[in-house]
């Protein structure tokens, strides 16, 4: 009877786990200085704001909002304006990596994430039990007043609401700013697609928008957001930031519109104003390169989001998280199915692998002489006349120091021991040797028959 429960309160513990909407993990990538801390801090902000991340006005619930689950991975950082739920200075001390392996600061970051990625299964061990679906909240039993007075029922919405709320929907990932270091890293890569493995990921490439009105910065940045999506293999999100204090809409026609890329180009070239410092003048070789490489990231461009916030100000938060939802939704319908092929990949490349290493150790167990069973000698041939046999008895005189006992092989009981008949034959050796036998094998008496001198 026990035996029969069991396998049903696993298969219900099983079909609780799973969450039906995972929650969504967005890992904010960018350069220096670019705000990735403070766009961090306005999406925690929005998001305790805002029951509903995807509207601009901010309201009030019933149902407490659930607060986000935050990863810091910058160890070099002294102060954050939020309290993540994982932080790597937690566990690596930058200060002492730098000291004890004699690095610099760009080195630090480096092998502490790479001592942190060591620890990824405890990482998204927590975040699999933090993000997975409540239990189903149990109906609690009416006594008889309550159900002579009908009273009681208030309770029930209050601990359904209070069972909702632990569920976590976003996971906010927040990485150094030597933006090289987490993206073009073992580490890095490691992180990322045990993130992408678990739950849909999406990356928030951060851009400082001021820093981007020349031609030639834009362009680098395109660049770079080209090269980590093709890296990452993940959804991307191209944040324009401090838009407080410079409008994107110029980096969005500019992304739409070859011309107005080309006339903007040719303004600078002409203004003298080429790379956005108004000191050096334009080269043809350069504004060249720029009008080819707009033609060739236009295909680029049409697979990207593109937003304009404000980290200070939290304008355009409600378009980034519109955004993020219709990434986690491509992440679903085109990246989750690569994701799994790959992994598909992988483990049949280690069964195959697994299976040649069984092949190859069983051969050699069989090919093992100890092992195999010795071919029994051919019978000796009755001679029908006298010279036959006196043929047959010079044979054997000649061949008599490479022939051994084939009556040792002749019945079953000997052949079914492999290990008796090569003590019988090793032991005929000895005696035809003159070597001691093992009933004689005194340290005297092998001296003696050795005669060392």
């Amino acid at each position: 009877m026990a035996s029969a429960q069991a396998p049903e309160s696993s298969a219900t513990s099983t079909t609780a786990a799973p969450s039906p909407n995972p929650p969504v993990a967005v890992v904010c990538v960018g350069m220096a200085g670019s705000g990735k801390t403070t766009f961090m801090q306005r999406l925690v902000s929005h998001i305790y704001t805002h029951p509903d991340p995807t509207s601009k006005e901010p309201a009030v619930s019933k149902i407490p909002p659930t607060p986000p689950y935050i990863i810091n991975l910058d160890p070099a950082v002294h102060h954050v304006p939020f309290t993540p739920n994982i932080d790597i200075r937690d566990s690596v001390n930058y200060k002492e990596v730098m000291k004890q392996f004699n690095l610099g600061p760009n080195g630090g970051i480096l092998t502490s994430l790479n001592l942190f990625s060591t620890k990824i299964d405890q990482v998204i061990g927590l975040l699999e039990k933090r993000t997975q679906a409540p239990p189903p909240v149990k109906e609690p039993e009416q006594t008889t007043v309550e159900f002579m007075t009908n009273s009681g029922k208030e309770k029930q919405p209050a601990a359904v609401q209070q069972q909702q709320q632990q569920q976590v929907k976003h996971i906010l990932v927040d990485t150094p700013g030597q933006i090289e270091v987490f993206v073009w890293s073992a580490s890095g890569e490691i992180l990322l697609s045990s993130l992408a493995s678990t739950f849909p990921t999406v990356i928030a490439y951060v851009i400082d928008t001021p820093r981007t009105t020349s031609t030639s910065t834009f362009m680098s940045n395109m660049l770079y957001a080209c090269s980590i999506l093709y890296k990452t293999k993940l959804p991307m999100i191209l944040v324009f930031n401090k838009t407080d204090a410079q409008d994107a809409e110029f980096a969005k026609e500019w992304m739409t519109d070859f011309e107005a890329f080309q006339a903007a180009l040719r303004n600078e070239e002409e203004g003298g104003s080429f790379g956005g410092d108004g000191i050096t003048g334009g080269s043809g070789y350069m504004s060249s390169l720029l009008n080819s490489m707009s033609l060739v990231l236009e295909e680029f461009y049409k697979h990207l989001s593109v937003v304009g916030v404000s980290a200070m100000t939290g304008d355009g938060m409600d378009d980034f998280f519109k955004s993020v939802e219709e990434k986690r939704a491509e992440f679903e319908r085109d990246y989750k199915p690569e994701l799994q092929r790959r992994r598909a990949e992988r483990d049949q490349e280690k069964q195959a692998t697994r299976q040649r290493e069984l092949d190859k150790l069983m051969k050699d167990m069989k090919v093992g002489g100890a092992g195999t069973k010795p071919k029994k000698a051919p019978r000796k041939e009755e001679p029908e006349t006298v010279s036959d046999a006196e043929d047959m008895d010079d044979d054997e005189d000649d061949n008599h120091a490479n022939r051994f006992d084939d009556d040792d092989f002749d019945s079953d009981e000997d052949a079914m021991d492999p290990d008796s008949n090569l003590k019988q034959r090793y032991s005929q050796a000895l005696r035809d040797s003159g070597a001691p036998s093992s009933e004689d094998m005194s340290f005297a008496k092998y001296v003696q028959t050795a005669k060392f001198t």
